[in-house]
């Protein structure tokens, strides 16, 4: 519900150019002559290109699908319904284009200075599919890794560096970001509430067997 309102918040603010509208290209426009550097802020907008996010979840999901079969033939055990998360991460990707490209039409927000061509920015579609791509990954491995926090937290921090790299490079301004992470957020909460039960019942990740003379062994 957080999610849904401030993306409502922000589709208001920017169609009736209100106050916050006027703040988000003020603070566009001081990162995007900041001084940080070109190049640096080029590779991290670039982590949402689809050339860069489609193969991230594919690579996931092939994880997930090859640590599956090797639970059955270890057990003999079928996961049930394991070809679902997969289905279902892959289905929350494409989406994407389908959310974002009537709400580019409809709102028809100029970009930023600089940007040619007609209007329908606002939402970012590399941000979207940036949030989605490495988020749906992040869902597929978490079952497979003891280090959930970490994986999380490097998602989060991809995410927003991507953020940061499409509005210094002049590609959208923050508000377009922000709205996208919304938009991605709230696929990112159906996602987990589907496929969540059946990430439950995939094999744990390997423990490290206990050294010997350990006391605790």
């Amino acid at each position: 519900m957080l999610l849904t309102a401030l993306f409502a918040l922000f589709t208001w603010q920017v169609v009736v150019d209100g106050p916050l509208w006027r703040l988000d290209e003020r603070l566009g426009n001081a990162i995007r002559t900041g001084g940080f550097p070109s190049g640096l802020a080029e590779f991290c907008a670039d982590l949402g290109n689809i050339a860069v996010a489609v193969p991230v979840l594919a690579a996931a999901i092939l994880h997930s699908v090859a640590r599956t079969g090797r639970s059955t033939v270890r057990t003999g055990r079928r996961v049930p319904r394991w070809w679902l998360p997969p289905l279902a991460t892959a289905l929350a990707l494409a989406a994407v284009p389908a959310l974002i490209a009537p709400l580019k039409a409809a709102i028809d927000r100029p970009g930023p200075p600089g940007m040619t061509g007609p209007g329908g920015y606002y939402p970012s579609g590399h941000a979207a599919t940036m949030i989605v791509a490495y988020g749906a990954a992040a869902l597929l491995l978490v079952p497979y890794t003891r280090f959930k926090a970490q994986l999380a937290t490097a998602v989060a921090l991809l995410v927003a560096v991507n953020g940061f790299g499409l509005v210094r490079q002049g590609y959208h301004w923050p508000l377009d970001v922000l709205a996208s992470w919304c938009l991605g957020g709230m696929v990112l909460i159906a996602l987990a509430a589907l496929i969540g039960p059946l990430r439950a019942q995939a094999p744990p990740p390997p423990r490290a067997s206990p050294a010997q003379g350990d006391p605790g062994r």
